[in-house]
């Protein structure tokens, strides 16, 4: 498999389904994926999909979390590397490490992530309150709860939450329609 070849494809809820769990209205589907040694879940419905790594083109002047752009499809897409973003320092990236490409918004983004786990079927009871001080890497206010599946922590993420300052906290500089592009 080339490293441009997509590893998944999530493009409705028919392709969700064969994943094996079970969705109704007390549980969710989460990907899973690890940044380090921690392990982290988005909720599904939010994912378009998952690609293996391909080298990204720098823009100048964007934040240090902002790795540059790809192409995907003619769609061109930020790539925020994770790890950087959680204050573990620039990604060293291999072709083992895969890009999570998901709808936030109006806006396609794409995570820089070390691997996916699963994709677990998370029932709304299940998941703990973040807690009131930060935990590790990442910063309490990105968090949507925690849950814990045989003896691991996952940490569920709140994808609005994590882009909704990246205007805010560091602009880089005017937009070009193709950022723009969902």
């Amino acid at each position: 498999m080339s490293s441009s070849t997509a590893i998944a494809t999530v493009n409705s809820r028919t392709d969700i389904q064969p994943a094996g769990a079970a969705v109704n209205g007390t549980e969710e589907q989460y990907v899973t994926f690890t940044v380090g040694s921690e392990e982290y879940g988005v909720n599904i419905l939010a994912v378009r999909e998952i690609r293996g790594w391909t080298p990204e083109s720098r823009l100048p002047n964007l934040p240090d979390y902002v790795r540059g752009v790809i192409n995907l499809r003619g769609i061109i897409i930020p790539i925020f590397d994770l790890r950087a973003r959680f204050g573990g320092g620039p990604t060293q990236v291999t072709k083992r490490h895969v890009v999570v490409v998901m709808q936030v918004g109006e806006r396609t983004r794409g995570i820089l992530v070390d691997a996916i786990s699963d994709i677990l079927a998370i029932g709304h009871d299940a998941i703990k309150p973040p807690p009131d001080v930060d935990s590790g890497l990442v910063d309490a206010e990105y968090l949507s709860g925690l849950y814990t599946a045989e003896n691991r922590m996952v940490t569920l993420l709140n994808v609005e939450k994590l882009f909704a300052g990246e205007h805010a906290d560091q602009d880089p500089g005017p937009r070009t329609p193709a950022l723009e592009a969902t």
